[in-house]
């Protein structure tokens, strides 16, 4: 625990793992600092003490404010623990305008809204093939292994031009990237195998180009736009985005939904696109699976929620916690697939918000549209408290999830 702030209670340090017994809730301690009030003072590993911002509304207003950066570098900045770089190093997710929006235009394309619905048959096509394989052998099957992350990982690998037989070599080393326990010596081990790969595999389409999005960085390097090293380091961060996120949606929001019957009922048994579409939402809402939470500094004085957030100081923004707002949501913590939650931020706001959200959003309507229809008793091969939940990373999910039928 942390030492008591004046006029603060003594919190754990942030990021904070979940409840065993209520797996899909944000952390309980997380939760009743929101009770506490709408900014409150937290302690991090470093002893650097930024705000937790705990409202959903104040969250959306401060990640559009101009007044505050994401920039890793600028002066309280919360630094995730065991975590460094920035710089040079850093991505231009950890960038201000307008290099982060220079930088971002570059990718932006392929992930346009029509671009994306070009894809779905073909995304459909990996969906439909890989329940085969499940059909074709006996149960119970590790979800996570046979289809979880194979359909996102065979998706953004078709997407960037990277050979899908390389994604043991991939999964593994963006596993060490995102455990928030890892050592910083194995995080930039795995990011530099990660780099190298990339650097490679550009160098290859640069003698041989195609129509892929990692061709399509090449010929910024080509033009002078961006250097091969800042190219392979966009390559790693689509390529990780890509995969690790959709699959952990998909591993437990099946488990969600297996979890809550009259739920996975409504959407087994329609047909409706907008009904899909709006389950994918609430899912999306009800779970949050980054959860490490958004980070800034703040670059002027900022009065909001009856606080003064000081130019220098930092604010930590968990999305899981704002989503779960009662004054954001009605009934916040039961799973309605039936709600509109159009408005959550899973996928952060404002012009810092995830790139890939249509392709996520695409991938997930034909999963969960198809999955349960094609195994309707589709069910746990193992109790929940058995199930091995990822506490230690930053992208939460399941490492494991038995099933059968």
């Amino acid at each position: 625990m942390a030492d008591t702030l004046a006029g603060t209670a003594a919190v754990p340090e942030y990021p904070m793992a979940r409840a065993a017994g209520c797996p899909f809730d944000p952390p309980p301690d997380l939760t009743a600092r929101q009770g506490e009030g709408r900014l409150v003072k937290i302690r991090l590993w470093d002893g650097s003490t930024p705000w937790l911002v705990t409202r959903y509304e104040d969250q959306r207003a401060l990640l559009l404010d101009p007044r505050v950066s994401a920039d890793i570098t600028r002066p309280g900045y919360p630094l995730q623990a065991a975590a460094g770089g920035g710089g040079n190093n850093a991505s231009f997710i950890l960038m201000d305008d307008p290099e982060h929006a220079r930088l971002r235009r570059m990718v932006t394309a392929p992930f346009a809204i029509k671009r994306v619905e070009a894809m779905r048959p073909g995304v459909q096509k990996i969906v439909d093939d890989l329940i085969d394989d499940m059909l074709a052998g006996a149960g119970p099957v590790d979800l996570v292994e046979a289809f979880a992350l194979p359909v996102p990982s065979l998706v953004i690998c078709q997407m960037l031009g990277v050979p899908y037989e390389d994604h043991d070599f991939f999964q593994e080393n963006s596993k060490i990237l995102i455990k928030r326990d890892a050592a910083m010596e194995d995080r930039m081990a795995a990011h530099g195998r990660l780099i190298a790969y990339l650097d490679e595999l550009m160098g290859e389409k640069m003698a041989r180009p195609a129509d892929d999005l990692l061709s399509g960085l090449v010929e910024r390097v080509r033009f002078g736009e961006l250097s091969r090293l800042e190219s392979a380091r966009m390559g790693v961060l689509l390529l990780i985005a890509g995969h690790e996120t959709t699959a952990n949606m998909i591993a437990l929001g099946t488990l969600a939904l297996l979890e809550h019957p009259e739920q996975l009922a409504l959407l087994r048994d329609t047909d409706d696109p907008k009904r899909v579409a709006a389950a994918v939402e609430e899912l999306l809402r009800y779970l949050t699976i980054v959860h490490n939470g958004r980070r800034r500094a703040a670059l002027e004085d900022i009065e909001i929620g009856g606080q003064t957030i000081r130019a220098g100081e930092g604010m930590v923004m968990p999305n899981d916690l704002a989503n779960r707002d009662p004054a954001a949501f009605a009934d916040p913590d039961r799973l309605d697939l039936s709600r509109d939650a159009r408005r959550h931020i899973a996928f952060g706001f404002g012009v810092h918000q995830c790139l890939g959200q249509p392709l996520a959003r695409m991938e997930l309507q034909v999963v969960y549209s198809t999955l349960y229809r094609r195994i309707p008793t589709l069910k746990l091969a193992a109790p929940v408290e058995s199930l091995p939940f990822k506490h230690d990373g930053s992208v939460y999910g399941v490492y494991e999830l038995p099933v059968t039928w």
